[in-house]
């Protein structure tokens, strides 16, 4: 059993997103003892951004990159490499501006590439990653869950499908910013999310 348990935040340390995401990793082991955890901490290992020199890099025929390409793409298969390498992924997800952070963007887009963790066919793309299981904990500063300003669990609802992560499990943490009563209620809030998670 692996674990792969990847920060989004832009903060190197002290990010309630993390907070989540490591309270769920705790509440795996809780299940899973053995289980070994790789951490992503995509604020000190950004993912690089899907820029045209890396368009160029992931398009271009592998024979005819230069080295440079070569590099550029070695890392967007690093980071397939360790998603395709877990059973569980664990998400930690803040809000910014409305969506996910810039980290989590590039990081999706390095590991979304066409023939590796999906494939187009005839009825549609196919995801390539069947069988793993997602939990995704979102810190918020206001209230957004079942909100027309929830954009974040559709988007990343999509991503998982589109990618052959069907079973997802989300965790929210909301009010984060709204006092210190609220803040508490948001973390309870996540915990009895989470239980739920995991009983389901």
């Amino acid at each position: 059993m692996k674990i792969l348990q990847v920060n989004a935040s832009a903060r190197t340390t002290g990010a309630n997103s993390t907070k989540v995401a490591n309270r769920i990793v705790e509440r795996l082991l809780e299940q899973h003892p053995n289980a070994a955890v790789e951490v992503l901490n995509l604020a000190t290992h950004p993912a690089p951004m899907l820029d045209n020199a890396g368009i160029n890099a992931l398009f271009s025929p592998p024979e005819q990159r230069s080295a440079q390409q070569q590099a550029r793409v070695a890392e967007s298969l690093s980071l397939v490499s360790s998603l395709k390498g877990c059973d569980i992924l664990v998400l930690g997800v803040p809000m910014y501006n409305f969506g996910v952070s810039v980290q989590l963007k590039n990081w999706i887009d390095s590991i979304a590439q066409n023939g590796v963790t999906f494939y187009y066919t005839e009825q549609g793309p196919k995801g390539l990653l069947e069988g793993k299981k997602a939990y995704v904990g979102f810190a918020r500063g206001g209230i957004y869950r079942n909100t027309k300003g929830d954009s974040q669990t559709p988007y990343l609802s999509s991503v998982l499908n589109f990618i052959g992560i069907t079973e997802q499990h989300f965790i929210y943490a909301e009010g984060l910013n709204m006092g210190e009563e609220a803040a508490a209620q948001g973390f309870a809030q996540a915990e009895q999310d989470l239980a739920n998670a995991l009983d389901a």
